[in-house]
């Protein structure tokens, strides 16, 4: 029977184990306790293709507990009961730890079904996971466990496990096998931190020799070939999908058409247009905002271009759009204003409409009572002193000029007049 690649040389020991050195690196906290081989309930998370299912074996070995594995996205509660079942039999003489993967697809009431056991000891729970466990993971679980996060694998020691697995195949296959330059390390860099995509490519190279050769040149044409778009992580559910959309908008916050321009192209490549769009629409009003108020409109009309157009043709309005937004000056003023207002709001600090707002047929008909409306455009200015704030807020002020040329001029040109 087939045996993928990545599972066949599946690390065995901790030594074996490449990258997450912050935890599993030579007196590191998460090595010690599997080295003592006792272990407390333990939640993994991280992208997919980093070593949690790897770790949590080894830690079955190392403590020398029934393993049973679970993955949350097909399991049910009779699943867990069934375990459970067997915890007092020869079947789990010293307990049984349980892997268990994608625990976010486990709903409140799947999660709880296993409190008892975990807090008795009797289950050894190991649930991984590739989303924020603190926003997925029910808190009872979370309190009873220890969190650790693996860190995509870092493209250095993906190269050791690509070697590896080139070592292997060529022993495997008794091909004489040699490696063009750089085609081993663009594997290794394109793998997107996932070390099982790394060995998928290898694998592939190695199927795609011709019957009956003796040789194997692995070209950098093939490894290009075999990796297209394969360091991409992207869910548009995911943590990943909003993680992006954040750095994308504080990119262009913060100024940086370079880290801009880079979040934008992660969007691009796997043709999320809708939400990067939506993103870019939202900095222009609440980061550029008053600084430039043509930002807006400008950013409005590449958008609009972008979704007519369509990839890939979509690159270009959207890159001159984050661009043009990174280097504008910025301006937060009018979010912190409606911001202030809607606080004021919610909070019932609303009061009745001054008398000269109302509309004129407010009062019942023959019942007319003079507004005092006094209208602008009859003084100096277009401008008048009135009361237009309810008198239960009469003198809060929500909007405050922010320091950038447009709105400087704005304060100095009303200064003026109100004096």
């Amino acid at each position: 029977m087939y045996q993928p690649l990545a599972d066949e040389l599946r690390p065995t020991s901790l030594n074996e184990v490449y990258g997450q050195d912050e935890i599993l690196g030579e007196g590191k906290i998460l090595r010690r306790m599997i080295e003592s081989g006792q272990v407390p309930n333990l939640i993994f998370y991280g992208p997919s293709g980093t070593g949690k299912t790897t770790v949590a074996n080894i830690i079955a070995d190392a403590t020398q507990r029934t393993l049973y594995k679970l993955n949350a996205t097909t399991a049910s509660t009779a699943d867990i009961k069934e375990i459970v079942s067997q915890l007092d039999t020869l079947l789990a003489p010293n307990g049984v730890l349980l892997y268990l993967d994608e625990i976010q697809s486990f709903n409140k009431k799947q999660q709880q079904t296993l409190l008892e056991h975990i807090e008795n000891g009797k289950i050894t729970l190991i649930a991984s996971t590739t989303e924020n466990p603190y926003f997925y993971v029910f808190n009872a679980i979370l309190s009873r466990s220890t969190v650790f996060e693996f860190k995509p694998i870092t493209p250095d020691a993906a190269l050791k496990a690509v070697r590896r697995a080139v070592d292997y195949m060529t022993r495997k296959t008794g091909l004489s096998v040699s490696a063009e330059d750089g085609a081993l390390e663009h594997i290794a860099t394109s793998c997107g931190g996932d070390i099982r995509k790394a060995i998928n490519a290898v694998e592939a190279m190695f199927i795609a020799a011709r019957p009956g050769d003796t040789s194997l040149l692995l070209t950098l044409s093939d490894a290009k070939a075999v990796t297209q778009r394969s360091a991409m992580r992207y869910d548009r559910e995911g943590d990943n999908h909003f993680d992006c959309l954040s750095a994308l908008m504080k990119s262009i916050r913060g100024s940086d058409p370079d880290a801009a321009i880079h979040y934008l192209a992660r969007f691009l490549e796997v043709g999320d247009l809708p939400a990067c769009c939506r993103r870019i629409l939202c900095s222009a009003c609440e980061d550029i905002g008053l600084a430039y108020p043509l930002a807006i409109p400008i950013v409005k009309a590449c958008v609009d271009s972008a979704l007519q157009l369509g990839m890939p043709e979509a690159r270009l309005p959207l890159a001159d759009a984050v661009i043009f937004l990174a280097t504008a000056p910025k301006s937060n003023s009018g979010c912190m204003a409606i911001d202030k207002a809607l606080s004021d709001v919610r909070a019932g600090k609303i009061g009745d409409f001054p008398r000269q707002l109302q509309n004129v047929h407010a009062d019942s008909f023959g019942q007319e009572r003079e507004q005092g409306y006094l209208y602008p455009h009859s003084f100096p200015n277009h401008w008048v002193r009135q009361q237009y704030l309810p008198d239960l807020i009469k003198d809060v002020h929500y909007y405050e000029y922010g320091d950038n040329k447009i709105e400087q001029a704005a304060r100095q040109y009303w200064d003026a007049i109100k004096k």
